[in-house]
């Protein structure tokens, strides 16, 4: 019953606008060569769209945040960067892989598609469009973890099985570690969502970021503090 609330919510409000928090990225400035060049921190990018934004949160709130805290605190020493954009699609992480895999990325969290089912695109376009962002993790040697969405049901019951289905065929298919809902737990539930039904809230943020890194945690090997 609280899924079925939350992708009728999901319908009529949707994933939000960008938050204007939100800034582009700086260019860092130039090293002379004579400079030592500082060791870069291996990477986890979150690429994803309003729920990975954090939207309505403050930054620190975001799930991967918490899970940022949660790593530096076991000892793991990683960048962690949140490639979230609200209102993204699928197509638009593909349109923004080339700046989401600069540096050393080590982790690529997928969680797109949202937006996608909200609009009702086509599901073997945002098949094809996820494909590409594995195709490209899988190239660079990057480790990828699939997060699953849920489509809301005024697409028809045919819609939403095929939408869900494609998260579990990339993940067999890639053979990547895979969470089918992002929002387990979370979704439908009031009392873990903002005021407009869909974003979690900071309670909500806290059991995303529980879910993720249960799965996130085996990909990253021995603390290196």
């Amino acid at each position: 019953m609280k899924f079925v609330v939350w992708v009728t919510l999901l319908v009529a409000v949707g994933c939000g606008n960008p938050p204007a928090r939100q800034a582009e990225p700086v260019a860092a400035p130039a090293v002379r060569a004579a400079d030592a060049a500082p060791a870069q921190r291996a990477r986890i990018v979150f690429l994803g769209d309003s729920l990975t934004a954090g939207l309505g949160l403050a930054a620190e709130q975001s799930y991967p945040s918490l899970i940022g805290k949660r790593l530096q605190a076991r000892g793991f020493d990683y960048e962690v960067v949140n490639a979230g954009v609200s209102g993204d699609t699928s197509a638009g992480g593909v349109r923004r892989l080339d700046w989401s895999l600069e540096g050393d990325v080590s982790i690529l969290i997928v969680a797109l598609g949202a937006n996608d089912g909200l609009r009702g695109l086509p599901t073997a376009d945002m098949k094809r469009n996820l494909a590409a962002i594995l195709d490209r993790a899988k190239a660079d040697g990057v480790a990828v973890l699939l997060a699953g969405m849920e489509a809301p049901p005024n697409n028809g019951p045919d819609y939403t099985r095929d939408f869900r289905n494609v998260y579990g065929e990339l993940a067999k298919e890639y053979q990547v570690r895979f969470i089918p809902f992002l929002l387990q737990g979370v979704a439908g539930d009031a009392s873990l969502n903002q005021a407009d039904g869909i974003h979690p809230n900071t309670r909500g943020a806290e059991i995303v970021a529980d879910l993720v890194f249960k799965e996130l945690e085996p990909m990253l090997g021995r603390p290196t503090k």
